[in-house]
């Protein structure tokens, strides 16, 4: 098997390195956000037809590196993983939204 893929009149090798980091790197990425994260990236990718080839959720970051087609534009397929994922995890968090630096320091 070829590592090139095919659209209808191109052939393409589009190979990208993605890192996400949470607002002021903190440290939230474990757990169960971390498999929920992971999760919705892997759907997103999945409907929009994006090849993911290795996924690693660490603590304060994302590393994604993953085959986009030159169809779909890198800032809109990085939009949509980063809104859509973050709406799901603050919906299912809601304690997140709060900034650990500002609690009890009123």
């Amino acid at each position: 098997m070829s590592r090139f893929c095919k659209l209808s009149q191109t052939l393409w090798h589009c190979q990208y390195h993605l890192i996400f980091v949470p607002k002021y790197r903190f440290k939230i990425l474990e757990g169960k956000i971390a498999s929920i994260v992971e999760s919705c990236i892997r759907a997103f990718s999945e409907q929009k037809g994006v090849e993911i080839i290795e996924l690693n959720v660490q603590i304060d970051h994302i590393h994604i590196l993953a085959m986009i087609p030159p169809k779909i534009s890198i800032s809109d397929y990085v939009g949509i993983i980063k809104g859509r994922t973050t709406i799901r995890v603050f919906n299912k968090y809601k304690e997140l939204k709060e900034c650990p630096s500002k609690k009890g320091s009123f």
